[in-house]
């Protein structure tokens, strides 16, 4: 996948596809695409992956995009930050959060990632159900905001709030703990639990979670309304 990546804050990646090329990605993520680009909607891989793809927070079909000669196809974010493409190879398959996947070649297969333990499904804000992204090639996930990355060694942990994990490698661990404390589950303002992601591996974790800044601005809005 040969992308340029344009629009700072409000990204989007132009991907230069050569005759015969296609690229899978979620729907409505296109931008704008230059003649001979032929789009096909499908279930993305049949009724299972389909509704796998609806539980884990994405939409039900996929577009396909064919380049029937040379051209382009702009993929934008649905919200300001930042845009990355990420290598799969056979040794090295992801998990992202739902919603943080746009686009992927078509040797990349996107299948749905559980959580292995019970209690991160009910209670962890990351969601029980992620996504996996295997095969070999290329993927593009969007950030909101803008990234931190770490590579943590076997056993090595990193505490998350709510929403900021965007991607792990899929030989990292993930759980949900409780905050301890009363004083700080009623007056901490970081609700009841976090995530905890154990290495080896990367992870990446977004600096504005558009679920958190959705939820300041309705705070505010409710405020500004009671005067």
């Amino acid at each position: 996948m040969k992308c340029e990546f344009k629009g700072g804050n409000f990204p989007v990646a132009i991907c230069n596809l050569d005759a015969g090329e296609a690229i899978n990605c979620e729907s409505g993520a296109m931008a704008w695409m230059s003649e001979g680009i032929r789009m096909e909607t499908n279930t993305g891989g049949g009724l299972g992956k389909m509704f796998g793809r609806a539980f884990s927070g994405e939409s039900l079909f996929m577009n396909r995009y064919v380049a029937e000669k040379p051209g382009i196809l702009s993929i934008g974010a649905h919200a300001p930050g930042e845009i990355r493409k990420i290598t799969i190879t056979p040794e090295k398959s992801i998990v992202v959060q739902k919603g943080s996947f746009l686009a992927k070649d078509e040797s990349v297969d996107l299948s749905i990632f559980f959580q292995k333990k019970l209690g991160s499904g009910f209670f962890g804000g990351e969601g029980f159900i992620m996504n996996r992204l295997s095969g070999n090639g290329d993927v593009l996930i969007e950030i909101d905001g803008g990234v931190v990355e770490y590579d943590l060694a076997p056993g090595e942990k990193m505490t998350i709030d709510t929403g900021y994990l965007v991607m792990m490698d899929d030989t990292c661990s993930i759980d949900i703990v409780m905050i301890k404390g009363m004083t700080n589950i009623l007056f901490g303002g970081e609700g009841l639990f976090n995530t905890v992601v154990t290495g080896p591996g990367r992870i990446m974790i977004q600096t504005q979670p558009m679920v958190q800044f959705v939820s300041t601005i309705a705070q505010m809005m409710a405020a500004k309304g009671q005067k």
